[in-house]
């Protein structure tokens, strides 16, 4: 661990974030977890995936 990270965890100790980030935090981190379950379930869309380009 370096010093910037040590700095960061000080300035957080002093002021934590307020409710709402906390809330906000909370509410992205379940959603992204379910967004990977449906992705481990069902696999990645064919229409998303990126076709590679054709060689000359």
């Amino acid at each position: 661990m370096n010093l910037t990270w040590l700095l960061r965890m000080a300035k957080w100790a002093r002021r934590p974030p307020s409710p709402a980030r906390v809330k906000l935090v909370l509410s992205v981190v379940p959603l992204c977890l379910a967004l990977w379950g449906i992705e481990l379930v069902w696999g990645w869309p064919e229409a998303l995936t990126v076709n590679r380009p054709a060689k000359p």
